[in-house]
């Protein structure tokens, strides 16, 4: 006769989700992993019958109709909750000394590994379910890898692309990135206004003092210019000494002449360099898209530089509105100033803090 505890032993083995069943059907012996499945509740002394429910055959109801299904794959799982599926083939014992069923996952070990917490420790060195395990700890560190690695290649890509769009010496949107927001605002419903705004004297200040020095300006100038527009505006430095400053949503003349007197104001302010002065005023074109058709950015540009320069050939140091006729004065050589002239006397104004460009 065979010894069930030398049985039990061996089985446990090679076969952790074993239950030895004697011949009225109850568990004897139950591998260890099993077990650990229902690990507060002993399975050792309770009907297979009473545990387990068969979905396939379902005709099953005591141990005679499980021995007859010798060879047969079983399909069942637990009555209890969590109602884990398992597959598992029932081998009689000789003489009617009960049976051995052997269970495994199937299909479902993934599931049952994550909600049993079970290792490759937990299965026969031979099973294949260890190669399973492996496979998908592989795959699970290959994922995690490239997950990091488009981490890394997406900030690497951001970064390329703010590098790409920035000036490096002032930190300000370069062309490139003016281009790419004037089109995208000139093409939408929203009303703006662009100012180009041009450094007068900035050759000077690098030919006296060296570029050290004009570096210096530039990069003074720009903080200036940002302090004094809102973090939806837009700063761009254009050329060597040239900016053009994006207004989104304000067209008041009123407002932009008065930002206008204050950057120049701030800006003739005069910029110490290791024991030098550098001085330096700034020269304003402004035009406005007012209404929600769409507006040619060439266009735009074109007549914020005809009011620059009307600017410049007004005495520099002052702001003009583009008007229709600003082109035909200038052909002529004789810019004047346009729009309200109101807007153009200089009279003292509180500074404008980043974020209230009114």
């Amino acid at each position: 006769m065979i010894d069930r505890n030398q049985l039990a032993d061996a089985l446990q083995a090679l076969c952790p989700m074993f239950v030895l069943l004697d011949s009225t059907g109850h568990i004897v012996r139950v591998g260890p992993t099993l077990q650990k499945l229902r690990a507060g509740t002993p399975m050792e002394g309770r009907r297979f019958l009473q545990l387990f429910e068969l979905s396939r055959p379902r005709a099953v109801a005591n141990m005679a109709g499980l021995l007859a299904t010798s060879g047969a794959k079983l399909h069942l799982q637990f009555r209890d909750r969590p109602r884990t599926s398992l597959k598992g083939v029932v081998v009689p014992l000789p003489d009617n000394g009960g049976a051995i069923v052997n269970l495994s996952f199937g299909i479902s070990v993934l599931d049952a590994v994550r909600d049993y917490a079970l290792t490759s420790a937990d299965f026969s060195a031979t099973d294949l379910t260890i190669e399973l395990l492996y496979l998908v700890e592989a795959k699970s560190a290959a994922m995690e890898a490239s997950r990091k690695l488009n981490l890394r290649l997406q900030g690497a890509k951001i970064a390329a692309e703010e590098q790409a769009f920035t000036d490096t010496l002032t930190g300000l949107k370069n062309r490139r990135a003016m281009d790419h927001v004037l089109a995208r605002v000139s093409a939408s419903a929203e009303p703006f206004a662009m100012m180009h705004l041009d450094l007068d004297f900035f050759k000077a200040v690098n030919d006296t003092l060296g570029h050290a020095a004009g570096d210096h300006v530039l990069q003074q100038a720009a903080r200036i210019m940002v302090e004094e527009t809102r973090d939806d505006d837009m700063v761009a430095r254009v050329g060597g000494d040239e900016f053009v400053l994006i207004f989104m949503r304000l067209t008041d003349r009123k407002k932009l002449a008065r930002i206008a007197r204050r950057l120049i104001r701030r800006l003739e302010e005069p910029v110490p360099f290791e024991g030098q002065v550098c001085r330096i005023s700034g020269s304003i074109g402004i035009v406005l898209k007012e209404t929600a058709t769409v507006h040619d950015p060439a266009d735009l540009l074109q007549k914020a530089d005809v009011a620059l320069y009307a600017s410049k050939r007004a005495g520099r140091a002052c702001h003009r509105f583009y008007s229709p006729d600003m082109a035909d004065f200038i052909e002529d050589g004789q810019a004047t100033a346009s729009g309200d002239a109101s807007d153009d006397a200089t009279k003292p104004v509180p500074p404008l803090s980043r974020g209230n460009a009114a």
